[in-house]
């Protein structure tokens, strides 16, 4: 009788445990995934001097103009706002700036450069929360445009540590030394 009833528990224990793991649901894919870019770009290297961790919105038929709207601060690219830390003190766009980690803002242009911000504020939700006063730095991104339309909103960084951001047709890019 023991063993029954103890087979029993262990059965009913059983059972319990594998219908919570079974309950338990993993998030689908983001349908803007979080992706990042270094330089050094290999992976094999350790000693990085730059990084920015940043989410992949897609055009999918869209204007870029109105998912970036010109002259309004833009979080660079979705979900929360890109994440760029420097490992070391660098020159950004012509400007100095400290080791250490930021939020990237943009603010779009239609017509001509876009405006690239380095913000001192950390673990932002989109721009909402952007406030102007926690600037470190704002620099001029030069646009160039591209032929081919880039799908989904992509950082990398060029052979000389030129960070670029290419959307649709347009490339903005901040040289780094």
């Amino acid at each position: 009788m023991k063993n029954s009833i103890l087979t029993v528990t262990v059965f009913v224990f059983t059972l319990i445990s594998s219908l919570e793991l079974a309950a338990q649901e993993f998030k689908s894919l983001d349908k803007s995934p979080m992706d990042m870019t270094a330089f050094p770009s290999s992976y094999k290297i350790s000693d990085k001097i730059v990084k920015v961790i940043y989410s992949r919105p897609q055009l999918k038929g869209r204007d870029l103009l109105k998912l970036a709207p010109p002259a309004k601060v833009w979080r660079t690219g979705a979900n929360e706002a890109a994440e760029i830390t420097f490992y070391k003190d660098v020159i950004f766009g012509g400007k100095e700036l400290n080791a250490g980690t930021y939020s990237l803002f943009t603010i779009p242009s239609s017509d001509g450069d876009w405006t690239v911000i380095i913000n001192k504020a950390k673990n932002l939700w989109g721009s909402y929360y952007y406030n102007k006063d926690q600037d470190v730095v704002r620099v001029s991104g030069k646009v160039t445009k591209t032929e081919k339309a880039i799908e989904a909103f992509s950082m990398m960084f060029d052979k000389d540590m030129t960070l670029k951001m290419g959307w649709g047709n347009t490339v903005v890019s901040v040289s780094i030394q």
